[in-house]
């Protein structure tokens, strides 16, 4: 019992220093990029313009979730910073591509519409395609809690002093 007390304490301070470094996963890190497939098997989609001689269906797309990412780093009270949404989704076909991301803001409430586009009458392999987009929105945050809205999911966040909290 004595011998096994000093690794116990060892184990328990190393868990404590550990834990006050904060470690940012790369999907919550603003500006971080996965180019073409990422590690999680998706890939990085960009929104490309339509060909204007197709004509197409637009859908909404189904997402999987959302990461909310400020802009980290050192602001003053009432400074705002720039803000950015990672979103993960599933593309329903091999036709089918990202077709527009809309924003609307009206002060601490912002709604994004992403839609996918196909062209009609086109024959296309099912085959569900999962992706990444990274979405800047448009102007800048000061601290405060804010509610995003996209493809009518809610994902509410707060800024402190240019950090996120997630679902508050």
């Amino acid at each position: 019992m004595r011998t096994l007390f000093p690794i116990v304490v060892v184990v328990c301070l190393a868990g404590c220093a550990g834990s006050s470094n904060e470690t940012v996963v790369p999907d919550e890190q603003f500006g971080h990029r996965y180019e073409g497939i990422a590690p999680d098997g998706r890939e990085t989609v960009l929104i490309q313009p339509p060909d204007t001689l197709e004509a197409y269906l637009e859908l909404p797309v189904a997402l999987d979730s959302v990461h909310v990412r400020p802009a980290r780093r050192e602001a003053l009270p009432g400074e705002a910073v720039p803000v950015e949404v990672l979103i993960k989704g599933a593309l329903p076909d091999a036709c089918s591509e990202l077709n527009q991301a809309a924003q609307e803001r009206m002060e601490r409430f912002i709604t994004v519409t992403l839609s996918v586009r196909r062209p009609r009458g086109a024959i296309c392999t099912q085959v569900v395609r999962p992706f990444r987009f990274y979405l800047p929105l448009d102007g800048t945050f000061t601290s405060g809690a804010y509610t995003l809205r996209i493809n009518g999911a809610v994902h509410p966040f707060r800024i402190r002093e240019g950090v996120v909290e997630n679902g508050q």
